[in-house]
C-alpha cells in the first residue's frame, strides 16, 4: 500500500482497517488526524487498523459517550476523541484538548469538524465516504493536509 496517494478506495472492512493501519505506521509525535464521515461509514474500523498501526493491541471503541480514550501501549500514545457529543467547543478545553494536540503523542479527531476552529493550523484530513452505487462495502478514503 502506497501512501504517496492522497485516495484510497477499498471494498471491505479489512482493508479500511488496512489503510488505517498504513496510515498509523507512518503517524509521527504531534500529528493531529481529523476524521470525518457519516455515521457508518468505517471510521472506527479505520481508527482500529491506525492504532494498530501505532504498535496498540487492545481493543479500540469509538469513545462516544467519554469523548476521550487514551492508549498508551504503543510506539507513541494515541488520543482517540469522538466528539459527536459536544455540545460546545469549550467542552474540549475542559477536557484538555490543546495539552493532547500539543503532546508527544498522536491525536486521532471522529466528528472534527464539530471542533474545527479548534483544530491546529496543520491538520491531516481524513475523509471515508461511501458509494452504494459501488457496492455496500466501498469506501473512498481520502487524506490530505489543511492548513487554516
Amino acid at each position: 500500500m502506497e501512501l504517496g496517494s492522497d485516495i484510497f478506495e477499498t471494498n471491505s472492512a479489512e482493508e479500511t482497517f488496512a489503510v488505517g493501519k498504513a496510515i498509523g505506521e507512518a503517524a509521527r509525535p504531534g500529528e493531529v488526524y481529523a476524521l470525518l464521515g457519516d455515521l457508518g461509514v468505517g471510521k472506527t474500523v479505520f481508527t482500529q487498523g491506525f492504532a494498530q498501526g501505532l504498535g496498540i493491541s487492545e481493543a479500540v471503541s469509538s469513545p462516544t459517550f467519554t469523548i476521550l480514550q487514551i492508549y498508551e501501549e504503543g510506539r507513541l500514545p494515541l488520543y482517540h476523541f469522538d466528539v459527536y457529543r459536544i455540545g460546545d467547543p469549550e467542552e474540549m478545553e475542559e477536557i484538555g484538548f490543546d495539552e493532547y494536540a500539543d503532546g508527544d503523542g498522536v491525536c486521532l479527531i471522529e466528528w472534527a469538524n464539530l471542533i474545527e476552529e479548534l483544530l491546529p493550523e496543520r491538520t491531516r484530513v481524513i475523509r471515508i465516504e461511501k458509494d452504494l452505487e459501488r457496492g455496500l462495502d466501498y469506501r473512498r478514503i481520502q487524506c490530505g493536509t489543511e492548513t487554516r
